[in-house]
């Protein structure tokens, strides 16, 4: 396997940042009441990691140690920024929905940690690919945890209603099915990953 799809992959198995390095839980129990807000957040997510991964990686060179991080939030910023106009503009429902949560994004310990553990010492290549492995691996955790707790709390999968909405059970739409549902979902993706 190569290293750029071995990196790829790190991203959404072996370190994936919610089920394994158990990183941005913010966002993670906040947004996920449904699969929709959850791949939202995520897509938003992914982005802003692939495009801050591949400056951090182009300028890692011209930055001086004493200004590094500041210079990161900076550009990770400007993704954030550019996520933001465009979900108003062009999303407004999901935008509504999320709306504090997207400008968190700067402050996201998975953007940050990304930038200065990986994409500031690997090249654009390996940096793109890293971001990309781990914004899906945050991605595909968050529309999973939105799409059971959406299950479980009304009875709808992305808005389909697969059962009638009163057999539902509230709590896993409220903040307590959050976290009952990222430790059953955490545990079944550690023996997942470990029996391979």
């Amino acid at each position: 396997m190569s290293k750029i799809s071995k990196t790829f992959l790190n991203g959404i198995l072996k370190e994936n940042p919610i089920f394994v390095l158990v990183l941005g839980m913010c966002p993670t129990l906040a947004t996920t009441t449904s699969a929709i807000n959850g791949m939202s957040m995520g897509l938003a997510t992914t982005f802003v990691l692939v495009c801050s991964n591949v400056v951090v990686s182009l300028i890692k060179n011209l930055t001086p140690d004493k200004v590094r991080i500041p210079v990161f939030i900076v550009v990770i910023a400007t993704f954030v920024t550019i996520v933001q106009l465009v979900m108003q503009a062009y999303l407004p429902g999901i935008y509504a929905v999320l709306g504090l949560f997207i400008p968190l994004i700067v402050v996201n310990c998975i953007v940050l940690g990304r930038a200065e553990a990986f994409a500031a010492k690997n090249s654009v290549g390996l940096s793109f690919m890293d971001g990309l492995g781990i914004g899906l691996g945050f991605t595909g955790a968050l529309t999973i945890i939105g799409m059971v707790r959406e299950f479980l709390g009304t009875g709808a999968v992305f808005g389909l209603q697969l059962y009638d909405s009163q057999y539902g059970t509230l709590i896993f739409v409220l903040a307590p099915g959050a976290f009952i549902c990222l430790g059953y979902l955490m545990a079944i993706f550690q023996k997942l990953i470990k029996s391979k």
